[in-house]
C-alpha cells in the first residue's frame, strides 16, 4: 500500500534481515581488517554527528537495517532515521543520523553507504517501472537474476519501490521454462507441455509449491498451456499485440481469474506501460535488480 509515496507493507522479513547480517559481517571484515588505521589519527574520545545525505531524488531503502550496521562497528553509535522505507525524498534530504565516536562513525561509513546505495537504487529504479504502469492493474514483479548472496535483500528493496517479488529461488514455485520443455522434448515426449501436466500433480503432493508457471512463446503454446493445471502463464518475449490476443484467449478459454497472464522478456521502461495496457496481470523485470544504478548518498559529518 502506497500512502504520499511511502510502500506501508516494506518491512524486511526474518529472512532478509538474516541475508543482511551475513552480508555486513563479510563486508566489515574486507573493509576493516585489522583496523581502521587512518581513524587512528583522531582522539579517542572525540564525538562526531554524521548525516546521511540524499545527493539526488531517490526512494529510500535500507534506514531500517542502519542501527544493526552501527552496532556492528560500535554499540555506542546512536542511528536516528528520518525517511521512511520506500520514501521519495528529494536531493539535499537528510536521511538518517548517526551520533557517536568519531573513529566509529567514519569507520562505518563505507560499509553503510554502499548498503544504503544499493537498496535505494533498486527501489528506486523499481518505482520508475511502478509508476508507469499505474492504473493498468498490472503489478511489476523481480526476477531471480540478482548479485549472488544478495537475493533476499534485493527482493526488499524491490518491495520498497512498490515492486512485488516473484519466486524467491528454485526451491519454492515451480516455473517450467523453455529448456524445461526442450530437455522432455529430448527424452523423446512428443508434446512437452501435455507431458507436464502429467507430471505436476506429483510435485504438488511431494513439495507443496508456492505455485505452478509454464512458459509460453507462442499462441499455438498458450492454447495448450491453459488446459494445464496452473496458477499462471509466462508470455515470453512478446510484442503487444501478441500479448493482447493472448489475454483474449485466456479470457476466451474462461480461465480468467484463476489462471493469470505474466509478460516477461524485453521489457523496459520505454514500453512496460504499452505492455501493462494489453491487460496482463504481471511483468516480471530483470533491470530493477541487475541494472539498477546506486544512488548517490553521502555521510555529513562534523567532529566535536
Amino acid at each position: 500500500m502506497l500512502v504520499d509515496g511511502v510502500n506501508m507493507m516494506a518491512q524486511p522479513t526474518k529472512e532478509e534481515r538474516a541475508n543482511l547480517r551475513r552480508l555486513l559481517e563479510q563486508a566489515r571484515r574486507e573493509d576493516l581488517g585489522r583496523g581502521d588505521l587512518t581513524s587512528q589519527l583522531l582522539p579517542a574520545a572525540m564525538p562526531a554527528t554524521g548525516e546521511f545525505v540524499a545527493r539526488e531524488a531517490l526512494v529510500f531503502a535500507g534506514g531500517v537495517f542502519l542501527g544493526e550496521i552501527a552496532a556492528a562497528y560500535d554499540r555506542r553509535i546512536r542511528t536516528k532515521v528520518l525517511a521512511a522505507e520506500g520514501q521519495r525524498v528529494a536531493a539535499g534530504a537528510v536521511l538518517a543520523r548517526w551520533t557517536g565516536p568519531a573513529r566509529a562513525v567514519l569507520s562505518a561509513e563505507r560499509v553503510a553507504l554502499n548498503f544504503l546505495q544499493a537498496l535505494s537504487g533498486i527501489a528506486t529504479a523499481t518505482r520508475r517501472y511502478v509508476d508507469a504502469v499505474a492504473g493498468t492493474g498490472a503489478g511489476v514483479y523481480d526476477t531471480r537474476k540478482t548479485l549472488p548472496g544478495w537475493r533476499a535483500l534485493a527482493k526488499y528493496a524491490v518491495r520498497c519501490g512498490g515492486g512485488r517479488n516473484h519466486r524467491r529461488g528454485l526451491f519454492d514455485a515451480v516455473l517450467v521454462k523453455d529448456n524445461h520443455l526442450a530437455a522432455l522434448a529430448a527424452a523423446g515426449e512428443a508434446d512437452p507441455l501435455a507431458a507436464v501436466g502429467e507430471r505436476l500433480a506429483k510435485i504438488r503432493r511431494r513439495y507443496r509449491p508456492a505455485f505452478v508457471m509454464v512458459e509460453v512463446d507462442s499462441l499455438a503454446q498458450l492454447k495448450t498451456a491453459l488446459a494445464l493445471p496452473v496458477e499462471s502463464i509466462l508470455l515470453d518475449n512478446m510484442p503487444p499485440r501478441t500479448l493482447a490476443k493472448a489475454v483474449a484467449m485466456r479470457d476466451q478459454a474462461g480461465r480468467r481469474p484463476k489462471v493469470t497472464l505474466e509478460a516477461s522478456g524485453g521489457i523496459t521502461i520505454r514500453n512496460v506501460a504499452k505492455v501493462a495496457a494489453t491487460g496482463v496481470e504481471r511483468i516480471s523485470v530483470g533491470a530493477i535488480t541487475h541494472s539498477a544504478r546506486a544512488v548517490d548518498v553521502a555521510l555529513d559529518v562534523k567532529v566535536g
